[in-house]
């Protein structure tokens, strides 16, 4: 007589022995946050209440000797809150864990021992293809600030800086407009009998709608363009009043333009930022208006934008005063290493918490998505496509 078919084994039918849940070994870090060499990048990744609360929880945190200058925490600051601080550059980026702001030049990847896991921005247009294998030969895990997504979408580190970036704007602004800096001698502020300033801001993402705040904050009129009906609904509903809203119509833009004496770029494209403001358009507002480009990092959305240092952050043209300067978050350095240190300490411990990145990554799609390279296997395709590389789907190499 035959035996039945049955897809499983004898074996298996059997009774089988009870597996009880293993709770997960805790994993202990040993981060390098080395000094940022990056020109006028003056941030840090961890404050020293950040690494204070590294410390207590078991982990090791080496911090290169005036990695905090720029943001001014001194490196008693950190040797207090329990970091080694040593001046040997070497030293601290042959730590495990690399912690930075800034993408490592490819003379630091040098100094990168193989399999390291590099928390960092990327910064996708600065990159070359020699930097990606680089990252591949060290078969280094690497996660993007830019990529991190969270459960509702939004990115978080993006989203803390663009916030900055779009407060920052109108401060910029109104130090323009002063007579210190031969400007029309113009305030921010709603003072009684004075016309409030006008403010055009192109763009309703997180850069403009802070900007926005600040803008209406300080008593002036705004004008917000965009072409999507959903973020100009969004920024109204944010900012919690009645804004004059538009699409990017050029007659209604060119009007606007004509009048604000502020007016702040604050698009972004896929690859480039598109030039929404032509230089025929410029010549035609106000002797002395001021414009803020904060897409210049992408390209700007002004046509007469050209890129500008902290240095040397303006240049007039048209008799308009253009602020180009890409990285506008580190001209708050102090504010700014608050904000992406609350992002990434959370992180950590989480990642400690599960046992290591590896643990992380099988189960968290927060962290997963900033993930670009895993062991030295791209895992971006967006990477993939724009230098012309190879890469695997991450959920085919963690399962």
């Amino acid at each position: 007589m035959t035996e039945p078919i049955t897809p499983f084994s004898k074996s298996e039918l059997l009774p089988q022995e009870e597996m009880l849940e293993v709770s997960k070994a805790k994993g202990e870090l040993f981060i390098g946050i080395p000094k940022e060499t990056s020109y006028q990048e003056k941030r840090v990744c961890l404050t020293p209440d950040a690494v204070a609360a590294m410390t207590a929880h078991g982990h090791r945190v080496i911090i290169e000797s005036k990695a905090g200058k720029g943001a001014r925490f001194s490196d008693r600051d950190y040797s207090e809150a329990g970091a080694e601080v040593t001046s040997d550059t070497k030293k601290v980026f042959s730590c495990p864990m690399i912690l930075k702001v800034e993408p490592p030049s490819m003379e630091e990847l040098e100094m990168i021992n193989p399999q390291t896991i590099l928390i960092s921005a990327i910064q996708l247009k600065t990159q070359s293809k020699e930097y990606f294998q680089k990252l591949a030969e060290k078969r280094i895990t690497a996660l993007a600030f830019e990529f991190i997504r969270d459960e509702e979408g939004s990115y978080p580190a993006v989203r803390a800086l663009s916030e900055i970036a779009g407060t920052a704007s109108i401060l910029i602004a109104s130090e323009l407009l002063s007579n210190i800096t031969t400007g029309n001698g113009l305030m921010f502020g709603n003072i009684s009998g004075v016309p409030p300033l006008e403010v055009v801001i192109i763009g309703a993402g997180t850069v403009g709608e802070f900007a926005a705040r600040s803008a209406i904050g300080l008593g002036a009129n705004v004008k917000i363009f965009d072409n999507s009906l959903s973020k100009l609904r969004n920024i109204q509903t944010n900012v919690g009043r009645t804004l004059y809203t538009s699409t990017m119509q050029p007659k209604y833009l060119l009007k606007a333009l004509k009048r604000c004496d502020v007016a702040i770029g604050a698009v972004r494209g896929k690859n480039r930022a598109p030039i929404l403001v032509t230089e025929d358009m410029v010549e035609q507002m106000k002797n002395g208006a001021v414009v803020i480009d904060v897409s210049i990092d992408m390209g700007g959305c002004f046509e007469t934008s050209e890129i500008t240092t902290h240095d040397h952050p303006t240049f007039t043209k048209s008799g308009v005063v253009h602020y180009c300067v890409p990285n506008i978050p580190s001209r708050y350095a102090r504010t700014s290493s608050i904000s992406v240190s609350n992002i990434f300490t959370p992180y950590l411990l989480h990642i400690a918490e599960e046992g290591g990145l590896e643990n992380v990554l099988r189960f968290d799609k927060v962290l997963r998505n900033g993930l670009y390279f895993y062991h030295g296997i791209l895992t971006n395709k967006s990477i993939a496509d724009w230098f012309d590389l190879s890469h695997r789907d991450i959920n085919l190499l963690i399962f």
